[in-house]
């Protein structure tokens, strides 16, 4: 028995098929063109959308646009690799119409077009949206890190700064103790003169230029900053410990787990995120009313509240308080509040009083004067007194704890729905970082990545077919 022999490639074909049979009428990547095909480019924001009567031919952006969501749903976001697919790779040629754009035009367009790349992103939220693949009932929040373009070595810090002055002016004075000696023996040997000068004046230039970074910090009340990435923080990861960063943050409607809206930010932690992710999500599906559900990190009882009057019911546990000293000693929760009385009793019966009110940290600190003589203080504390802390919006957090308490699948339903989109999305982007410098142009990388996502799901959900059938309806295309 023979093997199985292929076509000779030197056969010539009379009748060869077209680019576009070779492409099967269900493939996804029919869908990207399809789509982007709808778009306004220009009312988006996009350069070139109408050639310019003089000059050398731009490439059309919707080419380019259809390139980079192809891309980035397939693993590669290079635009070098890009570059290489549109000569090499079937889908992208039939895609792009066959035109090969060097990589810098690629690279050029990612970066120029960053707040268009994100109303692309937008805009199939809203096709998703017109057919009723989200229901704008219930949306989970929640957050990773995603590495920057930057090394920790570029990360800046008043102590950072600090040192590194010290550690200059140590130099300088050593080098001015050198200068003395050099003149000494210049003195004694003419004939072999010694110049420190030059690394002299390099010092002190390098002084001069950590004080102007000091100066700067202060001016713009930073605690710390990037070189060279502004925007972004160093942050601790999950897997990479402290490295530079932006904290991407989703908001993914429960029906069919489509990211309804999504932000990149500078916050290093989620405490301050839930309410404007909550807005975002009831603004991107035109709810009235809309439930959020967040892990512990995003307890905040002041966003508690004024979700409740922007008609958004919160769904957030509070992490459990320890005493920071160790755990021997009581915890918070073993202290009982007394709303009427604004007061707290400890666990040997104490009232614990008012004893500070801080309004610009909008808290107030509770404490007794009957520790001293108490017998379960060795379970309490091993300072002078005990005190525990109550947030003005208390109140409202622990509303939020009640809502979850009330129901416990609210947690499970969280974690089913918005944390199955960033494990494809991270595994769309191979090693989670970033490409490109900037938080505008970061978001617009996101925004693909967040688009690829959708795009898959949206496949997944409906077919290719039923999708082309709706964006070739010209009342879906204007949803």
């Amino acid at each position: 028995m023979g093997h199985v022999e292929g076509q000779s490639r030197y056969q010539r074909v009379m009748c060869a098929a077209s680019l576009d049979e070779r492409i099967g009428a269900a493939h996804p990547v029919r869908v990207i063109d399809a789509f982007v095909e709808t778009l306004d480019l220009r009312a988006l924001g996009f350069s070139k959308v109408i050639a310019e009567q003089t000059g050398r031919p731009a490439y059309r952006p919707g080419d380019l646009a259809k390139l980079y969501l192809y891309g980035y749903t397939n693993q590669m976001r290079s635009s070098r690799r890009l570059a290489h697919e549109a000569e090499r790779n079937l889908e992208v040629r039939w895609l792009i119409n066959e035109v090969t754009p060097s990589f810098k035009t690629i690279a050029d367009f990612r970066k120029d077009h960053a707040e268009a790349i994100v109303g692309i992103c937008h805009a199939f939220v809203r096709f998703c949206r017109g057919q009723s693949l989200m229901a704008g009932a219930v949306v989970a929040i929640d957050g990773t890190k995603i590495e920057a373009v930057a090394s920790r070595k570029k990360v800046i810090t008043p102590k950072s700064l600090e040192k590194q002055l010290a550690t200059v002016e140590r130099k300088i004075t050593e080098y001015l103790a050198a200068m003395d000696e050099a003149d000494r023996e210049e003195a004694a040997q003419p004939d072999r003169p010694v110049d420190v000068g030059a690394a002299l004046a390099a010092l002190e230039e390098r002084r001069e230029g950590l004080r102007a970074q000091a100066r700067a910090l202060a001016k713009q009340g930073l605690s710390q900053q990037v070189i060279g990435e502004p925007e972004a923080r160093l942050m601790r990861t999950a897997r990479h410990g402290h490295q530079v960063a932006y904290n991407a943050q989703t908001a993914v409607d429960a029906k069919h787990g489509l990211i309804a809206a999504f932000d990149l930010t500078s916050e290093g932690n989620d405490h301050r995120l839930l309410l404007p992710m909550a807005l975002q999500a009831k603004e991107a599906l035109e709810a009235e009313t809309l439930t959020v559900v967040a892990d512990s990190g995003y307890s905040n009882g002041e966003h508690g509240h004024q979700c409740q009057e922007a008609g958004v019911t919160a769904v957030v546990p509070r992490p459990r308080t320890v005493n920071p000293t160790g755990k021997q000693y009581f915890s918070r929760e073993d202290f009982t509040y007394d709303s009427e009385r604004d007061v707290f009793a400890c666990p040997a019966g104490q009232t614990m009083a008012v004893i500070k009110v801080s309004r610009t940290e909008r808290k107030k600190t509770y404490a007794t004067k009957a520790c001293a003589g108490c017998a379960l203080k060795p379970q309490c504390t091993r300072t002078a007194r005990r005190s525990v802390v109550r947030d003005f919006h208390e109140d409202d957090r622990q509303a939020m704890h009640e809502r979850v308490l009330a129901d416990p699948t609210w947690m499970k339903l969280r974690r089913e729905v918005v944390e199955h989109p960033y494990g494809t999305m991270k595994w769309m982007m191979g090693y989670p970082r970033f490409l490109v410098r900037g938080g505008t142009k970061a978001k617009a990388e996101l925004a693909l990545t967040i688009m690829g996502y959708n795009l898959k799901r949206v496949i997944t959900i409906l077919g290719v077919p039923a999708i082309l059938d709706a964006l070739t309806d010209p009342a879906a295309a204007s949803a």
